[in-house]
């Protein structure tokens, strides 16, 4: 089959297309998918580069994204019929994540456990499906599971442009709350504006929070004024403390990530002064990504996709993401030749 194939860490060039991969064989209790849409997210630059802490067995197949239909099923395999629409929860409890561990979404066929399967609706497509794990199941974690945003809210969004950030404007706009949202050009910001966000900060031109106090006035240390309710921060870096300021008493701080530092300077003032709530937001559970498949299939949520790729052209859907030129998800398609 054909597949992107890392044989060892290193740049982009480590990762290779080849057209004669051995095919997966199907064991008890997992089917065979072929792989109609397979999205990228910046785990996937994390396992060509090399993560510390974690041993990527070689060769790998990256790609924790996947949505396909059955071509085979394995034995002891109940409620699945070949032909099926899937989208596939990318960790397997028992042996680690698709795309790391396991071999991923960029290849033609894909070896998943029965238990990672979720029914795709009518109405939602590969694309659709395939853009929903990492990026959406963790903002819809970040916003409901962990955070507590509601209608009248107002809710800071950083790096919104990408595939978390599109859908927790998207997310924060259906449930009646204020947005808004940073990016880094005019063309993004107005598509934000597009998508729903009420507000939009060009953080390459001004602080966000002096933007956030000339808006919303500068929280009050005894009161509840001033500032917003929830900031959304996967980016980390020179970031953290500037989103502690925006934060009206009481306010959540959620991050899911670090994208730009994990180990920022904090302070520790505004915390205790403002009564801050610190969250922390792992991954998704099955339940998100089915509530997401019936919001998309509801037409209440459209996922954000700024291009389909076929598999020959992992390294540009790559190469756009490490340098932070897509909005949105990148879709690979390997069944396209």
């Amino acid at each position: 089959m054909r597949a992107a194939v890392l044989y060892g860490h290193g740049e982009l060039d480590q990762l290779v297309v080849e057209d004669d991969f051995a095919d997966p064989v199907v064991g008890a209790g997992q089917v065979i998918i072929a792989v109609h849409a397979s999205s990228l997210n910046y785990h996937d630059l994390f396992t060509v580069r090399g993560m510390p802490g974690i041993k990527v067995p070689m060769p790998a197949i990256p790609g924790l994204d996947i949505a396909g239909e059955i071509i085979e099923i394995g034995p002891g395999v109940s409620g699945w019929s070949i032909g099926d629409r899937v989208l596939v929860d990318p960790l397997d409890k028992t042996r680690g994540l698709m795309g790391e561990l396991l071999h991923g979404g960029l290849a033609e066929r894909c070896l998943v456990g029965e238990e990672q399967l979720i029914r795709i609706p009518e109405g939602v497509g590969y694309a659709q499906a395939a853009a929903l794990p990492v990026a959406y199941g963790t903002a819809h974690r970040m916003l409901f599971t962990n955070g507590s945003l509601g209608a009248g809210q107002r809710v800071l969004i950083l790096g919104a442009s990408g595939g978390v950030g599109t859908c927790c404007v998207m997310l924060a706009k259906m449930v009646g709350a204020e947005v808004i949202a940073c990016a880094s050009s005019a063309e993004k910001l107005e598509r934000l504006r597009q998508l729903g966000a009420d507000r939009t900060i060009d953080y390459t031109k001004e602080r966000f929070v002096k933007q956030i106090h000339a808006w919303y006035g500068k929280p009050a240390r005894r009161a509840y004024e001033g500032g917003v309710d929830m900031v959304i921060n996967y980016t980390g870096g020179d970031t953290w403390t500037d989103s502690m300021r925006c934060l009206k008493r009481g306010g959540q701080l959620i991050t899911c990530g670090a994208t730009a530092g994990f180990d920022p300077k904090t302070d520790l003032r505004y915390i205790w002064s403002f009564e801050l709530k610190i969250l922390g937001s792992n991954s998704w559970a099955r339940e998100d990504l089915e509530e997401l498949l019936r919001l998309v299939a509801e037409g209440k949520i459209d996922p954000a996709i700024d291009r389909v790729l076929p598999l020959r052209d992992v390294h540009e859907g790559l190469r756009l993401l490490a340098d932070r030129r897509v909005f949105g998800k990148v879709i690979i398609a390997p069944d396209r030749r």
